[in-house]
């Protein structure tokens, strides 16, 4: 949890940064990160199968196999790295059709461009992190990130503001600062993985390169539809974005007010997710139902039950914490009656953050994409634009679409589990 959020704060430091830069830079750090966020998330989805697949391994006892797991688990998020580079670099061409003002496509632009690069650094680095939590070595990851929130933030200092002789590079030195960031997270946890008794074990070599065509094919199948179902998650809140930016900017820095706090307990509910993908592949290396079915459901009750407090938290503050971020009474005003409302779905929130997880740890992923797409795209946008639009709901009618598709979504996920957790055979 913590390293979830010591990955989410690194956001909130470069914002605070470069907001001192102009709104102009902070406009354009928005519409950068959010393509650049879109295209990163597959492969961060793609990447999460190694944890429960070594799980799976090490209950089963078959340790050779993990050496071949992190090994066609380096060579594709390696691959994919850079087709992702290639895509968000060149994706930085879009954003003159995104109809932004000059001044902010401009800036956006080559900020995207250095932003491409760390893609690179942050995908070698889940490799690395994914493999050592499926043994379930959580500490190293979390220490590596904490640092790299300290680095990224006298980088900035210094990169965007032109501290200690440098000049001055605005919002392009906040993307230099995440690049050095991420490449001293990759470069962390290979030296310690490289030099740690922990792993002497594991073969963990990349060369001389051997292709593992089964191996490989197993995690591309169950790799793919899990980067595929955070890519429709964070797309549809995207896509709910530019919704909201058609009804007014007041409403739109509500939204992102609401927005904004919901992903940080979203952020800590993630972390018992990838702890509950390894808990429940374990137990499914063992071929213990009973255990597995224990990991599964402890984890969703104990999501739910810490959403049930972030929920209350939210209600009790959902006055004073939008004053944290602004003023202006109309915004706060409307984010109070989000917040409202984001309490409600926190409980069907974290429910289904985990059951994802849960599923992916019994290496059940194709359904829950599908699953997960229903909920957001066919149910929960539909439905938030019909109650924005044709009800005149606004943005509270949007987020009503979200209040749905969570209760799809967590329903379906945690029916799922259950069907298919009592099924002794796994593959």
């Amino acid at each position: 949890m913590i390293g979830q959020l010591g990955i989410i704060f690194m956001g909130v430091v470069d914002s605070a940064m470069v907001g001192r830069v102009g709104a102009d830079s902070l406009a354009a750090s928005s519409i950068a990160n959010g393509i650049f966020i879109l295209i990163l998330i597959i492969g961060i989805g793609v990447s999460y199968v190694i944890s429960p697949l070594v799980a799976i391994a090490i209950g089963g006892k078959n340790y050779s196999y993990c050496d071949k797991i992190f090994q066609q688990s380096f060579y594709i998020n390696f691959v994919l790295s850079i087709v992702l580079f290639l895509f968000s670099f060149f994706a930085s061409n879009l954003i003159q059709f995104l109809n932004q003002p000059p001044e902010v496509e401009k800036l956006a632009k080559p900020y995207l461009e250095i932003l491409s690069v760390s893609i690179i650094p942050i995908m070698v680095f889940q490799t690395y992190k994914q493999f050592i939590e499926g043994l379930s070595i959580m500490k190293p990851a979390m220490i590596i990130t904490i640092a790299a929130n300290f680095i990224n933030a006298f980088s900035n200092w210094i990169l965007i503001f032109g501290n200690l002789g440098l000049p001055a590079l605005g919002l392009n030195g906040a993307g230099f600062a995440t690049l050095i960031s991420r490449t001293f997270m990759m470069l962390s946890i290979i030296f310690y993985v490289s030099n740690s008794n922990l792993f002497t074990n594991y073969r963990l070599k990349i060369l001389p390169l051997k292709i593992e065509k089964k191996i490989a094919v197993k995690i591309l199948k169950l790799g793919i539809p899990g980067g595929f179902q955070y890519f429709f998650e964070v797309g549809a809140f995207a896509f709910a974005s530019i919704m909201v930016g058609w009804i007014g900017t007041t409403e739109l820095a509500a939204h992102q007010i609401a927005l904004s706090l919901s992903s940080i307990s979203y952020m800590v509910i993630l972390g018992i997710s990838s702890a509950a993908a390894i808990r429940v592949g374990g137990f499914v290396g063992e071929q213990n139902i009973k255990e597995t079915r224990k990991a599964g459901f402890a984890a969703l009750l104990l999501s739910a039950s810490m959403m049930l407090a972030f929920g209350l938290i939210f209600i009790l503050g959902n006055k004073i914490l939008p004053s944290l971020y602004i003023e202006n009474q109309e915004v706060i005003g409307i984010a109070s009656t989000l917040l409202i409302i984001t309490a409600l779905f926190q409980v069907f929130d974290g429910t289904q953050a985990t059951g994802i997880g849960i599923l992916r740890g019994i290496t059940d992923v194709k359904i829950p994409t599908l699953l997960t797409f229903t909920s957001y795209w066919i149910i929960g946008l539909p439905s938030g634009y019909i109650f924005a639009f044709y009800f005149n709901g606004g943005v509270i009618g949007i987020w009503l679409g979200f209040l749905l598709c969570l209760i799809t979504s967590a329903s379906l996920l945690t029916l799922r589990f259950n069907y298919k957790s009592k099924q002794m055979i796994y593959h």
